[in-house]
């Protein structure tokens, strides 16, 4: 099994223009052209991830299902470089990371007033066909969802 450090500083070889850093939590900045990542040998699918994110180029989305798009072209791409790697990403991850965003998708489209899945309209804002209410959601991907009637 590769370690973390071993990794890194492979993916640091390969891909130098890239950051990595160590930190409590996978992330991809793309303002620091970072990625970060925890030091944890089993989760190496996080990491190739992450950096799969930076390859790809994605910054930033607009409607709420490009991130699942997005979220799917990185794993997408990170199976790729786990095979250069000689690594194996399970698909329980990938599938359970991708149902955590869909699950996160289902929620913010759901109709606060009758219950019903709405259609974004813009950027934070739904609409529900069936009953006619818009609502505005907040970004929830680190916090509590909160919709709000408009």
């Amino acid at each position: 099994m590769l370690s973390t450090a071993s990794l890194v500083k492979k993916l640091k070889s390969t891909y130098p223009q890239f950051n990595f850093k160590q930190a409590s939590d996978y992330l991809w900045s793309p303002s620091e052209q970072t990625v970060y990542y925890l030091d944890s040998p089993d989760e190496y699918g996080y990491l190739l991830h992450e950096l799969s994110h930076g390859l790809l180029g994605h910054t930033d989305y607009y409607y709420d299902i490009e991130l699942i798009a997005m979220e799917r072209a990185a794993w997408d791409k990170a199976l790729i470089i786990s095979q250069s790697y000689g690594l194996t990403i399970g698909d329980n991850l990938i599938e359970s990371t991708l149902d955590s965003y869909r699950d996160w998708l289902h929620s913010r489209s759901t109709c606060p007033k009758c219950g019903a899945t709405g259609h974004q309209t813009h950027k934070n804002i739904y609409a529900c066909p069936a009953c006619n209410q818009n609502w505005r959601v907040n970004e929830a991907r680190l916090c509590a969802l909160r919709r709000y009637k408009l």
